[in-house]
């Protein structure tokens, strides 16, 4: 980041606008939404600004500039309107120290106007360092949709309750509560305009200490998607937000974890292939045992958690221990693989099934039982098929007209370094070492139907 975003106090203090015109007008009106001292400097104002004078609401100035005149202030703008003159005015407020904003000159800003959503107390700041101010309208727009208007006046609300429930209830039932407030019953009555009935939920709840959440342990086992932090989905991100304590694997994006309240513990459960430092029993042990402590557990998972994650053992395990379950699906990494390169997993015409194989059993040993399903109109994803790209690529090598197969491999989809490329039937193994591929792959084999004349019998196997 070049500029850092920062919420400055401004209750009481000095903020000195420079100029008497439109542009000092639209910076005026920003502070006005502030409890800031505004005084605007300059020998002459327009209508509206000297409205504001006349109620009192800014203190004109009109004396000579100098730079005692921007001594002492939290924030500076220069607006006269000439690129000159405030370049110059810019010169004086430094002398005094001062942190200033020149409109339309962010070459000679220490501070830059972000774009507010203002939901008082709550305030959204969007910036883009003066780059791309259009895209930071639209951001804002999104904003200003998504967040209801009474948003404000309630979180006023639970700021002027936040005492009584620190007095009466635990950390771990403030958070309950809070939780419920903001994602329950009191947050909808607000948004249809109930607030004493919010407010009286709200108190209610603080006195008896019935949360109307659960105080209990549970588990979520989270689908991260197959690379990019994006790709997770929001409600992936809300149990992040939620967790008391993450386990995650060694293909998690680190940034993924940034989503995750900041207090919440995070546990490494990677396994890198040969090496099981963390075996599946440890990780189903864990995950039972904080949850049973009370604690919200994440186990965020590469993909999507149902295909090839291993998920069935701790599903069975949490299910076992009578313990709350969630199961938060992701985008899986075939799907994340054929997207990133613009093309589908299946096509009217040509593919009409999609078979999601493993290149590897429980055991180590090589599976290459889906060899009968590549038919004419499918599409085979192979994961983990890297270091069993030998033995695929001897049980293709019987296969009649295995010229026609279509191979691709993908590695670290939807990430920086991801690769891709095409290769043959006869070729799998020298590709992926020309490539260094040596894991977190995909490969695709598929039998589009125009690549084979109507009386072609099925694909088999040679006797």
């Amino acid at each position: 980041m070049k500029t850092f975003p920062m919420f400055l106090q401004m209750a009481g203090r000095r903020v000195v606008i420079v100029g008497g015109g439109e542009q000092a007008a639209q910076k005026t009106r920003l502070m006005l939404k502030t409890e800031a001292v505004i005084e605007v400097l300059a020998p002459q104002l327009e209508p509206e600004l000297a409205e504001l004078a006349a109620q009192g609401r800014v203190v004109q100035r009109a004396g000579p500039i100098t730079p005692a005149s921007f001594a002492d202030t939290a924030l500076c703008f220069i607006a006269t309107g000439c690129p000159g003159m405030d370049a110059a005015l810019h010169d004086l407020a430094k002398i005094a120290g001062a942190t200033v904003n020149v409109v339309d000159q962010p070459e000679l800003c220490d501070a830059i106007t972000p774009s507010i959503v203002d939901r008082d107390p709550v305030v959204v700041a969007i910036g883009t360092e003066g780059t791309a101010p259009v895209l930071a309208r639209q951001i804002k727009t999104r904003m200003e949709q998504m967040l209801e208007p009474g948003l404000g006046d309630l979180a006023s609300l639970a700021g002027r309750l936040r005492g009584a429930a620190a007095a009466r209830l635990g950390p771990r039932a403030r958070r309950d509560l809070w939780r419920w407030v903001f994602t329950g019953t009191p947050r909808e009555a607000f948004g249809r305009g109930a607030e004493r009935e919010a407010a009286r939920l709200i108190k209610d709840a603080i006195q008896t200490g019935n949360i109307h959440a659960e105080t209990g342990g549970s588990v979520a086992l989270v689908g991260a998607g197959p690379g990019s932090k994006d790709l997770i989905t929001l409600r992936g991100v809300q149990r992040l937000q939620e967790a008391d304590i993450i386990f995650y694997d060694r293909l998690i994006d680190p940034e993924v974890l940034e989503l995750a309240r900041r207090d919440a513990e995070r546990v490494y459960v990677g396994k890198h292939p040969g090496c099981h430092a963390w075996p599946q029993a440890k990780i189903t042990a864990r995950l039972v045992a904080a949850a049973r402590q009370g604690q919200r557990v994440v186990r965020l998972k590469a993909g999507d958690p149902g295909i090839f994650g291993r998920a069935a053992e701790e599903i069975a395990a949490v299910k076992n221990a009578g313990l709350p379950l969630e199961i938060v699906p992701g985008v899986t990494a075939a799907s994340g693989a054929a997207a990133s390169g613009g093309t589908v997993l299946t096509s009217r015409d040509d593919v009409d099934t999609v078979v999601f194989a493993t290149g590897h059993l429980a055991d180590g040993a090589v599976a290459p039982d889906w060899l009968p399903l590549l038919r004419p109109g499918t599409c085979v994803a192979v994961y983990m098929g890297v270091r069993a790209a030998p033995d695929i690529e001897a049980a293709l090598h019987g296969v009649p007209r295995r010229d026609l197969i279509q191979v691709s491999v993908v590695a670290d989809a939807q990430r920086a370094n991801e690769q891709r490329f095409d290769c043959t039937a006869t070729t799998l193994t020298k590709a992926l070492e020309a490539h260094n591929v040596t894991n977190g792959a995909v490969i695709f084999l598929r039998l589009p139907k125009t690549a084979y004349a109507e009386n072609v019998v099925p694909l088999q196997a040679a006797e």
